[in-house]
């Protein structure tokens, strides 16, 4: 499993994790796409924004591998914002590549693309 040095490991000030330690012995949890409702948590959405711009500030553009980002995390973004990169995909792989949508992520988390991060 590869480790994504310098990304952070959790949002500043909470325990929501943005990393994992050491990979899941029985395999990597499957990447599914989950509803974001608006009725969700000031707290939950103020942590998808943060992941948000971590994502952007550490890999732009570029396809990445999944490694080490934390799945719970990435999959309230999974299906829109962040997309498969490769064809076919394996949504249960540490070695599966992602991509940012770009389009997506500025209607979406406009402040994701400033030098802080702005809630």
């Amino acid at each position: 499993m590869l480790k994504h040095k310098g990304f952070p490991s959790r949002l500043p000030g909470t325990d929501y994790q943005f990393t994992i330690r050491r990979d899941n012995k029985d395999g990597a949890t499957p990447l599914t796409k989950r509803e974001r409702y608006a009725d969700r948590r000031p707290m939950d959405r103020r942590a998808d924004a943060g992941f948000m711009w971590a994502l952007v500030q550490h890999f732009g553009e570029e396809p990445f591998e999944r490694g080490n980002l934390d799945a719970g995390r990435l999959n309230w973004l999974f299906g829109r914002e962040v997309v498969p990169a490769e064809d076919p995909f394996d949504p249960a792989s540490y070695e599966a590549l992602l991509r940012i949508d770009i389009r997506r992520v500025q209607g979406t988390f406009p402040n994701a693309f400033s030098e802080e991060f702005i809630e």
